[in-house]
């Protein structure tokens, strides 16, 4: 087997079982482990995958701060900005999680209907200062600047008296057997009660999250209603997320 089978195999367990342990694929392949460690790390140097003790596992993103973000993936953000909006309905409560790709939705939201829209983010609820018809609901909080949303037992208290139609989730990556997770344990815990509170979850993906890892889970992929992706996300890459009965919305 050529090198460049043996890596793309790799790629595939990974993606499928969200780890790669050498000893296991060595056997399969009936190769020595030595040669998989040593593909291990070629591919480790190439930043397609995490060397650990045994084996691999996915990259975690790298964790830019706010305004840095605001600049990556601005077109794809856009789009997805405008699917998401098609989901709103006259007299909803929208809840907009923090970050660049949810503020794209708050510039995209229509202004012929009323609705509300709660949020734990200043930024997010500066974006909706002069739209003619939302109401906007700001939950305080200890501010986690990075992504500049409230956090903690404040946080957690305000949102639990609310009950939102549709929470717009954004995560920093995205995996089908890990899940959705974050870099933060804190925000990690507010997006989960947020989507425990809210009726449906929908999270907006650009391509760069997916088949990657944070160090902090959010959700089950299984636990949100559907997943808002960019256009040119490649079929077979989406075909796990498919088979754990989340929705797919391309944009």
């Amino acid at each position: 087997m050529l090198t460049t089978q043996r890596k793309s195999l790799i790629l595939d367990i990974l993606r499928r079982d969200g780890q790669v342990i050498a000893k296991r694929v060595a056997q399969d392949l009936a190769l020595s482990e030595d040669t998989i460690r040593r593909d291990l790390r070629e591919m480790a140097a190439d930043g397609l995958l995490k060397r650990v003790h045994g084996g691999a596992m996915p990259i975690a993103p790298d964790l830019p701060d706010f305004s840095a973000r605001r600049s990556v993936s601005s077109d794809a953000k856009q789009r997805l900005g405008a699917r998401a909006v098609q989901m709103v309905k006259a007299g909803q409560m929208i809840f907009l999680d923090g970050g660049t790709t949810t503020a794209q939705i708050a510039r995209c939201l229509p202004r012929d209907i009323a609705f509300t829209i709660a949020t734990h983010s200043p930024t997010i609820a500066a974006e909706l200062e002069h739209h003619p018809t939302a109401d906007i609901i700001l939950t305080g909080g200890r501010l986690y600047k990075h992504s500049m949303v409230a956090t903690g037992a404040a946080a957690m208290a305000a949102i639990s008296q609310l009950r939102p139609d549709i929470f717009f989730l954004g995560v920093t990556a995205a995996h089908p057997v890990h899940g959705l997770s974050t870099g933060d344990y804190e925000e990690a815990a507010i997006k989960r009660h947020i989507a425990r509170c809210a009726a449906e979850t929908y999270v907006l993906l650009t391509e760069e999250k997916f088949d990657r890892v944070s160090p902090c889970p959010v959700l089950a992929i299984s636990d949100v209603a559907g997943l808002i992706v960019s256009a040119g996300v490649p079929k077979e890459r989406l075909a796990p997320y498919r088979a754990l009965n989340a929705a797919i919305f391309e944009a």
